[in-house]
């Protein structure tokens, strides 16, 4: 494609204005790079305000551009490597490596970040479940192979080892690649990140794309693209289905609002941008099953001050097909995974998609722990033994599941000493459903607890017994 060249007019920040003498200005999203011969700042069109000027904005410091330095318009948009040569790498927005390893090699190919997404005749129409191995995400939240799940979790609550359990669930269970993009995140939490998926022994089927904190906006707004775009040839090229990772999308959308704010538009309900509804849309749509293979995504969203109503959380949740909220008071109790079985919901979770008996056991553990939880204010006041017998009974029931539905993780063996388990569905409805009818009325909790199956718990309770005899 031919090659447009330009003059910076003006710099602002990350913002660029350039100008051309001839010839027709550069698309939108089309990537520029600012002083090819020397800083090459990457930047990419962003809007047109004439016949002959244009707008960019920086994917890179700006520090040092001035007016009247030459750009050169490279005729596509901005790139990424993709193939066997990521895996296993830690990468920046425009796919340099940020891991201190070696340079990727010179021949690996690279994709457009933009691209439409799988047109409907091409995505496939069946459900298929993901699975997990995970009792309480099977069970209550299930996932769809294609489909799309936000995860609620501030820090401490085992977001990351949760994340990472998945990763190895989509290694072990689907020969799957797992792409995990760190949109806005510390430059702490990347080297942590890098150095868990190491210790855990998932590196070399993971990719780590970083847009961090202290990059410009436009690094910070286009990390899930080029992250979704490494994706999409495992997906399309190779066959394989991937687990896309996104940890915190609620800041694609803030660094979105940022360069709205800097190209001068007209800010949109509670400051966001116009664009708003747009923009999660370009991204989310791109998930999606076709052909052999399927792009999974679980996204980490922060909620502002709790309000569910806020246009950033409606706006992402309206394409979110499973809600998983991690709790800190279950953390706090030692229940893990943390995951709140009563704010957890899934589209999914429907008799039509799952059968009738899993949607009616999930329905009966919801009900049994809500009850729970709606008597615990008068347990810490009064005891349990001032409730009647057969609240007693239920209560007693609730607590089991609770600890029934916790399992060891096979990430975190190393921390915990037990090594970790993945349960089939039928074996989590129908250790759920033994509980429910009192089967387990008189064992020890703590036989429940931090198992597989309900025969693992039956096994360790007769033990127990033995030992008491």
């Amino acid at each position: 494609m031919t090659q447009v060249q330009a003059r910076v007019t003006a710099v602002r920040g990350p913002v660029i204005d350039l100008r051309i003498d001839s010839g027709a200005l550069p698309a939108i999203n089309e990537a520029v790079i600012v002083d090819p011969d020397g800083m090459a700042v990457t930047c990419e069109v962003e809007a047109h305000l004439d016949a002959r000027r244009f707008r960019a904005i920086a994917l890179e410091p700006t520090q040092g551009l001035s007016r009247l330095m030459l750009a050169r318009a490279t005729g596509a948009p901005i790139t990424v490597p993709v193939g066997p040569a990521v895996l296993g790498r830690l990468l920046d927005t425009l796919g340099r490596p940020g891991d201190n390893g070696a340079a990727l090699p010179d021949d690996t190919p690279r994709a457009p970040i933009h691209r439409p997404a799988p047109e409907l005749a091409a995505q496939r129409g069946e459900v298929q479940l993901f699975s997990t191995g995970i009792k309480v995400l099977d069970l209550l939240a299930p996932l769809a192979q294609g489909g799309k799940a936000a995860m609620f979790g501030g820090a401490g609550v085992g977001k990351t080892v949760l994340v990472t359990e998945l990763i190895h669930a989509m290694a072990a269970g689907y020969d799957g690649v797992s792409v995990f993009a760190g949109v806005g995140e510390r430059s702490r939490e990347g080297h942590e990140m890098l150095h868990d998926m190491k210790n855990y022994g998932v590196l070399d089927r993971t990719v780590l794309v970083y847009g961090q904190m202290n990059e410009p906006p436009g690094a910070r707004w286009r990390v899930p693209f080029a992250a979704l775009t490494m994706a999409e040839h495992v997906r399309d090229t190779e066959g394989r289905n991937v687990l896309l990772l996104m940890d915190n999308v609620f800041r694609f959308v803030q660094a979105g609002s940022e360069v709205s704010g800097l190209l001068g538009r007209m800010p949109s309900r509670v400051g966001y941008q116009p664009t708003l509804a747009t923009e999660v849309a370009a991204l989310q749509e791109r998930i999606a099953s076709s052909g052999r293979a399927s792009v999974t995504a679980i996204e980490a969203v922060y909620v502002p001050a709790d309000d569910f109503t806020d246009p950033a959380v409606a706006a992402l949740a309206t394409h979110m097909d499973s809600m998983v909220v991690l709790s800190r008071e279950l953390a706090s109790e030692g229940i893990y995974p943390a995951i709140d079985p009563l704010t957890t919901t899934s589209v999914l979770l429907d008799a039509a998609v799952v059968g009738e008996d899993h949607a009616r056991c999930a329905a009966e553990v919801r009900e049994l722990i809500e009850h729970y939880s709606e008597l615990k204010d008068v347990i810490a006041l009064l005891g349990v033994e001032e409730l009647g017998r057969e609240e007693q009974k239920l209560v007693g029931r609730a607590r089991r599941l609770q600890r029934f539905l916790t399992q060891p993780f096979f990430v975190a063996a190393a921390f915990t000493g037990m090594e970790g388990r993945s349960v089939a569905v039928k074996d989590t409805i129908a250790g759920c459903r033994a509980i429910i009818a009192g089967e387990c009325d008189d064992w020890d909790e703590a036989s429940l607890y931090m198992i597989g199956t309900l025969e693992e718990a039956r096994a360790r309770e007769d033990a127990r017994r033995k030992a008491a005899a």
